[in-house]
């Protein structure tokens, strides 16, 4: 009889240093110093699902399938071996499959006989599969609410999950949330290659109804873990027929249903069942494992209840934004215009918390007088409702002070005075006002189609990009004032913001934006350096130019997703572009005499002609034609116009004698005259009269035997819209009529 321990021949040889470490259940990898695997057992090949993948030079630690987010911690483990050290913990592992796993690894230092640290020595087994259960548990929840933490929105939340359990810990992961009163299934997950086939298990998106009794019902009922250790020894009534028999087809074997309570409410439920499908050393749960996935289930609770709120919080914001921009864009005649908002993704990542990301940005068109166009971009400083508020109060001031057809930057001082206005009032502990205006970057601008006129002034903002024959540059901008709210006191914002003019030639267009478009932060996992303010425009007017022969929503696309990165603040685009046919208009002068209103009347008449223009909407016009001139002529008299020097030829005169001068007074009546300009569009005709008279009109109210004071009520009555504007020579009254009905 052989003593304890003495070994047979064949358990001998059995038991040689590479018979082991084939046969045991323990992964096991040989590293040299700079982390190249020189040896890996069968176990590990299994462990993390790579036996198509022979050991060689070209193989790291890395290449096991630890997942980019544990790099780091890989990096960690090797610098502290190779110093003498052990280090232990748990990696997320994801297997050539796809599906995830973590991995409990343990590493220590492989020494050469002289003691010297050659290489690394990592043991590696399946979490939460071994004797050691206990100690594994508090490490993998930790990682469990590491991975929950970092997502914001349900969808992905509920997928992660699935993610993590199936098929560590279960072949069927069912989650299931209430809306109102109804409990519906998000997530249906199951072992790789398997799916339940149609009309059995209910699929994602259907009411889920378990029947009184039933284990999930029991859960939800008592907010309480509920296990099934073993479907053979237990019966619970089914939700129906075809699930029973599904049930026993794939040999479900045990299950463990987890209520997910947050904040005292029931957000649902989460199912994780084994069955016959795959091949596991314990088919059945256990206490231990109901213990633990109802831990799990807190985790994923709190997270689903930060996802819904967020994007409570997110669709609130957005809404709220999206209210204050413009729901739609007119139809203008010679300029094609698209627009893009994006919010900025959510960057929990960067240590910014969870946040809507909405901000200030926002973008306008605005009709203005005889078929011109006010376009404007603008930035305010912040993030969240309170920027989006400012930004709407700043829009519908912008929009207000358009309408008076003012230079740009009159209205860009305009402007600067009332983002101080709206600054919220704070004062110090004497009493004093220390208010802090918003800060805000804005550009206007107003087009003229007709004459392809660009009149813009700045306020801090970005240029916008000009392209040109499939040359995209930025504009050049000789003036870049103050953003608003920022200019220095006792200095006038006239002496600020300066209009500048242009030419937009035919078929070119502007790309107006943003800084979140250009601001953007490189991807979390490359590693790589921001870029500068050159290169990131630089990279940008390369997209574009390779899209500039295409629509303005194509070259509005080719922008936003120009410059590489995450989008970290959100973003406005704007793109016009000028008809490259020039449109049709007519254009004289008068001088201003009561004969010349039949003139001006006739001119009209005969342009409409030209033009097609339906023969009612026509005579509708050029009978506002002749109450407008009229108005003029009768006005003329009485205006100011400046005196040209007198210059007499011969001896001077007395002074009673010099101011009847023969044919004086004639000269100067002849002075006066009134330009009349005609525009035709796509669905609107336009006219404009312009005079000298500094005086804008007025609408009166005339009595019953006034033989005047009729003709702009006549024209508010009859015309689409109508107004006056200032001139550097006088002022300039219009009106527009629509070729198509009212």
């Amino acid at each position: 009889m052989k003593r304890w321990g003495d070994l047979s021949q064949d358990s001998a040889d059995h038991m040689t240093a590479g018979n082991v470490l084939d046969h045991a259940e323990m992964a096991v990898v040989v590293t040299d110093r700079f982390s190249n695997v020189l040896y890996w057992n069968p176990f590990a090949e299994r462990l993390f699902g790579r036996p198509d993948r022979p050991v060689g030079a070209d193989q790291t630690v890395l290449s096991l399938g630890i997942m980019e987010k544990d790099h780091p911690l890989a990096v960690e483990l090797a610098k502290h071996v190779l110093k003498g050290g052990v280090w232990e913990g748990t990696f997320d592992v994801a297997r050539a499959d796809g599906t995830i796993i973590y991995v409990r690894a343990q590493a220590v230092p492989l020494r050469h006989p002289s003691g010297a640290v050659t290489g690394i020595v990592i043991t590696a087994r399946e979490a939460m599969r071994s004797n050691e259960r206990e100690k594994d548990r508090f490490g993998l929840l930790e990682r469990i609410g590491e991975r929950l933490a970092s997502s914001l929105y349900v969808e992905e939340t509920l997928n992660r999950v699935a993610e993590m359990l199936v098929p560590q810990f279960a072949d069927h992961c069912f989650i299931e949330l209430t809306e109102g009163d109804r409990l519906v299934r998000k997530v249906s997950t199951h072992v790789q290659g398997w799916t339940p086939p149609p009309g059995t298990w209910r699929p994602v998106g259907s009411e889920i109804r378990y029947p009184a009794g039933h284990y999930a019902e029991i859960a939800l009922r008592r907010q309480e873990t509920i296990i099934v250790e073993d479907f053979a020894q237990m019966s619970y009534p089914s939700p129906s027929e075809e699930s029973s028999r599904l049930c026993g087809e794939i040999g479900m074997t045990s299950a463990i249903v987890a209520p997910l309570c947050a904040r005292g409410e029931t957000l649902g439920l989460m199912y994780l069942g084994m069955s016959n499908l795959t091949d596991r050393r314990s088919p059945h749960y256990d206490a231990f494992d109901r213990d633990f996935v109802g831990a799990i289930a807190t985790r994923v609770a709190i997270a689903v209840d930060n996802a819904l709120l967020f994007e409570e919080e997110r669709h609130t914001a957005e809404s709220f934004q999206k209210y204050l921009l413009p729901r739609e864009l007119p139809q203008l005649d010679g300029l094609e215009i698209a627009v893009r908002y994006y919010p900025a993704a959510p960057l929990a990542s960067h240590g910014q918390g969870i946040q809507t990301q909405v901000g200030g940005d926002w973008y306008d068109v605005i009709p203005l007088s005889a078929g011109r166009v006010g376009i404007v971009i603008g930035d305010v400083e912040g993030r969240g409702a309170k920027a989006a508020a400012v930004m709407g109060q700043l829009r519908a001031a912008l929009r207000a002070f358009a309408q008076d057809d003012k230079s740009p930057a009159d209205i860009l001082a305009r402007l600067n005075e009332w983002t101080r206005i709206i600054a919220a009032p704070e004062h110090d502990d004497y009493g004093a006002d220390v208010s802090t205006p918003p800060i805000v970057t804005c550009q206007y601008l107003v087009y003229d189609a007709w004459s392809r006129q660009l009149s813009f002034a700045n306020a801090g903002h970005a240029p916008p990009l000009l392209i040109v024959d499939g040359m995209v540059t930025e504009l050049d901008i000789l003036e870049v004032g103050q953003p608003l709210g920022v200019n220095a006191k006792g200095m006038h914002a006239d002496l600020v913001y300066k209009e500048e003019n242009r030419v937009l030639p035919p078929g070119a267009a502007l790309l107006l934006y943003t800084d979140g478009l250009v601001d953007r932060r490189p991807v979390r996992e490359s590693g790589e350096t921001p870029l500068t303010d050159d290169e990131t425009l630089s990279i940008l007017c390369e997209k574009v130019a390779k899209a500039s022969s295409e629509t303005v929503e194509r070259i509005a696309d080719a922008a936003t997703v120009a410059v590489p990165g995450e989008i970290d603040d959100d973003m406005a685009i704007l793109v016009i572009r000028s008809a490259g046919k020039e449109l049709k208009y007519e254009e004289r002068t008068f001088p201003a005499q009561p004969i010349m209103v039949g003139e001006a009347r006739r001119m009209a008449s005969e342009a409409f002609a030209n033009w097609g223009v339906p023969e009612e909407r026509s005579e509708l016009a050029c009978l506002l034609v002749s109450e407008v001139a009229t108005n003029v002529v009768l006005h003329a008299a009485s205006a100011s116009v400046p005196r040209r020097e007198l210059v007499l030829d011969g001896p001077p005169l007395p002074f009673d004698e010099s101011w009847d001068v023969p044919g004086f007074d004639n000269e100067i009546v002849n002075e006066k005259e009134f330009t009349l300009r005609l525009r035709r569009g796509e669905e609107s005709i336009w006219v404009e009269v312009f005079d000298q008279d500094l005086r804008l009109p007025r609408i009166r109210s005339a009595g019953e035997n006034d033989e005047g004071g009729r003709g702009l009520y006549l024209v508010d009555q009859l015309a689409r819209r109508w107004g006056s504007r200032p001139t550097k020579e006088g002022k300039a009254v219009w009106f527009e009529i629509p070729t198509r009905g009212r």
